[in-house]
């Protein structure tokens, strides 16, 4: 085990130029970067022997951390995103939460209905943003079902990013006014509608999964059993997909295509970045839970599109060398009901009635919209309005933080006088450091015990606090020079800043995350 904060603080504070190293490798021809949104380490090694394909040639023949972190407090899908390759944390990125992440209302969806999206909000320089820096003729594509999870590991660049709404992928108004070619055929395929009326089972026989096809909390407790037969309807089907396996097959088969012709990895003497987020496994893990049949299933149908998809890259680079990197934007916690049912402590934390209690009466009061809003254990409010109504900010702050204390599930609070004062030994503290900027408008903060969630709702599980099983998440390199191995601690913001030194390049600006020493040993 290493010691983060002192290689974290000399990162932070060395200039960016210190970062690049002369690589010991072949040059890579592409640089693959794959994202599993609510990946856990221990889906991994949780079955021996089933996984056989994308996953388990990572799991052998890369450099494995199996206590990887986002190592912030905030954890969901665009914060996460937003580290992974910029080699800093949401404080740094501006990517707070989901809400303020992506969404852009004046970079409408082509084609298609839909919330528009666009990395406005991103803050700094990413790693396409460094390889263009060092080879401007640099290509790149980016692919997901989400458009958080397609447009945060690119950054502001206005490049092929593509992501699924409605039936087909599709980009908004930031990228461009139309689809490339290829995308349009590509989705006059119909890959999506095809599912119509089709089956979901069990990819191997039913023995081979220990977890029962009954657990009651799954789903809200209905049409919770396997197998799961999609609607007939076209349009149904467009959206039930997403909470299934075979979305993330679809997935890899547009960024297979784009990959092929935009001619990744094919340059003479080039390194290329194809960004690939598969979005399922949280899908299926907020409905199912971590610890369900259907979550076991979607694991080894991964597995499987990996493989392929790896196999595939490989025959339409000529068999150049590529380096590869996964990790996952969040982890998730076990439904409450499961914890509870193995005699482990666990349960929901509604923080509604300390949120109405604060704020009932004081709006009306002051005629003044305080833009009070909750999120995953942050209260959001505009500091400035309050100073303004003449409210004492402090104790305006330490009301709130002590209503949020007396919820069930509570173990600590905060306030910014408090978090500012924090010492670096309080974990939490320093994660929600990590999350919010500086000149970001909020009044309190709270974390939760081990095996708590934020919920309003028993038909869900979910993510988002500091604890362990939200924060930890898989990383792993795998390519020429890169030491197989099982090793320990490391953190998404460590992914960029390892790879920028893997190819040589400099990053554009100091950075928060180190080059994994682990990586980088010659073989």
């Amino acid at each position: 085990m290493r010691p983060h904060l002192a290689f974290g603080l000399l990162a932070a504070c060395a200039p960016a130029t210190t970062i690049a190293q002369q690589p010991a490798h072949p040059k890579p021809a592409l640089v693959v970067f794959i994202a599993v949104d609510q990946m856990r380490p221990d889906y991994f090694d949780r079955w021996p022997g089933q996984l056989t394909g994308g996953l388990q040639r990572l799991y052998e023949k890369g450099a494995f951390f199996a206590q990887g972190m986002q190592d912030h407090a905030i954890t969901e899908t665009a914060p996460g995103h937003s580290t992974m390759l910029s080699g800093r944390s949401p404080a740094s990125t501006g990517v707070v939460t989901n809400e303020l992440g992506v969404p852009d209302s004046t970079s409408p969806l082509l084609i298609v209905p839909g919330i528009g999206a666009s990395p406005r909000r991103v803050n700094g320089t990413l790693l396409f943003d460094w390889m263009k820096a060092a080879d401007p003729q640099t290509r790149v594509l980016s692919v997901s079902r989400k458009d958080r999870g397609a447009i945060l590991p690119i950054g502001k660049s206005k490049s092929p990013v593509f992501w699924y709404q409605s039936g087909i992928f599709t980009t908004s108004k930031y990228y461009g006014d139309t689809l490339p070619t290829w995308l349009v055929n590509w989705n006059a395929r119909d890959g999506a509608f095809k599912m119509a009326g089709k089956t979901w089972n069990l990819l191997l026989d039913e023995k081979s999964y220990a977890e029962p096809d009954s657990q009651p909390w799954e789903r809200g407790g209905s049409t919770f059993l396997l197998p799961k037969t999609f609607s007939n309807d076209s349009q149904r089907v467009a959206l039930e997909v997403t909470a299934t396996p075979y979305m993330d097959s679809l997935t890899a088969d547009v960024a297979l295509e784009g990959a092929r012709i935009l001619q990744l990895g094919k340059r003479e003497n080039g390194t290329d970045l194809l960004s690939v987020s598969f979005s399922t496994t949280d899908a299926i893990g907020h409905v199912y839970g971590p610890d369900s049949r259907e979550l076991h299933d979607q694991i080894l149908r991964l597995d499987k599109w990996l493989g392929w998809f790896m196999d595939s890259l490989n025959v339409l680079v000529g068999g150049k060398p590529i380096v590869y990197a996964l990790t996952a934007d969040h982890g998730v916690t076990s439904f409450p009901e499961y914890l509870k049912s193995k005699n482990r402590m666990g349960g929901r934390a509604r923080p509604d009635s300390a949120v109405l209690q604060t704020w009932r009466a004081l709006e009306p009061k002051y005629k003044t919209n305080f833009g009070i809003e909750f999120n995953n254990g942050l209260m959001l409010a505009d500091a400035n309005a309050i100073r303004k109504a003449k409210i004492n900010f402090d104790s305006l702050a330490s009301e709130v933080a002590s209503k949020l204390a007396n919820i069930t599930g509570v173990t600590r609070t905060y306030t910014p006088k408090i978090l500012a004062a924090a010492d670096t030994a309080d974990l939490d503290a320093m994660r929600w450091r990590r999350s919010i900027p500086k000149d970001f408008g909020w009044i309190a903060a709270a974390s939760l015990a081990p095996g708590y969630i934020w919920s309003f709702s028993p038909a869900a599980t979910t993510h988002g606090t500091t604890n362990r099983d939200d924060v930890q998440v898989p990383i792993v390199f795998m390519g020429p020079g890169i030491t197989a191995g099982k090793f320990t601690r490391a953190r998404t913001i460590d992914i960029a800043p390892t790879l920028a030194a893997y190819l040589g390049i400099k990053p554009l600006e100091p950075l928060e995350g180190i080059p994994l020493p682990e990586v980088m040993k010659a073989p």
